[in-house]
């Protein structure tokens, strides 16, 4: 049975799926975002926690009374999908369990290539809702902004369109970076071709990741950059049909 590389454990997160939710954050991400708040999830081995499926659900259901019929667990990151065979044993542990399951990702792992593809299945198979970070449809934008294409994610999202799997679209608004009124337009075409998005959310850049960035001695690289005008915000909501 793998055991998980975890990096903390959140256990009435209001705004990582519907409801009330148990939320575990796993270690290791292969994106490098300009803007995330999390840098220290990045490596996987500076995990601070090593837990079973069972300890975690364990610990999890221990909140159950808190959650009401909308919550859940949530799995975030770092990236959650770097760890599809300890993610698949625990989403089905939980669904056993009645637990409404949610996972957080940016799709960064996806491939419909062997063995890949059938690992994230797996996970998949249990997942109620997937929350899906998409950050830029522009391709050089988006590795400008994150190291890496955005091909395979944009895939992922069709997938998860081709199974019917529920899936939230967040997007985070960066000045400079994602707050482009084109861009804008054509993630909204994009999420138009899909059968499968539930929800829309605008996410304004903050700044609080920055002390993380400073502790462990890296240039940050929005430095300069303030969150957006709330007008920019709005823009963005009513172009993406954010709810």
């Amino acid at each position: 049975m793998p055991q998980a590389f975890v990096h903390s454990l959140e256990s009435f997160g209001s705004v990582d799926g519907p409801g009330v939710r148990y939320v575990v954050f796993l270690q290791g991400c292969p994106m490098r975002c300009q803007y995330c708040h999390n840098p220290d999830t990045w490596r996987m081995e500076d995990a601070p926690l090593r837990l079973s499926a069972d300890e975690l659900l364990q610990k999890a259901l221990r909140f159950r009374p808190y959650w009401g019929t909308e919550g859940g667990i949530t799995v975030s990151g770092g990236e959650p999908l770097r760890q599809p065979e300890f993610l698949a044993e625990f989403f089905e542990k939980a669904k056993a369990a009645g637990v409404h399951t949610c996972l957080d990702t940016s799709g960064a792992p996806f491939s419909r290539e062997e063995p890949a593809f059938s690992k994230i299945r797996a996970v998949l198979k249990n997942t109620d809702l997937v929350l899906l970070d998409l950050k830029e449809t522009d391709p050089a934008r988006h590795r400008a902004l994150t190291g890496r294409s955005n091909e395979n994610i944009l895939d992922f999202a069709r997938f998860l369109s081709e199974i019917g799997k529920p899936m939230w679209v967040r997007h985070v608004l960066v000045p400079s970076r994602t707050d482009f009124d084109g861009d804008l337009h054509a993630l909204r075409a994009f999420l138009d071709t899909l059968s499968n998005v539930k929800r829309v959310e605008v996410l304004p850049y903050h700044t609080l990741g920055v002390p993380k960035w400073e502790a462990l001695g890296l240039p940050y690289p929005l430095s300069g950059i303030e969150p957006p005008a709330p007008a920019r915000v709005k823009n963005a909501e009513q172009i993406l049909g954010a709810s």
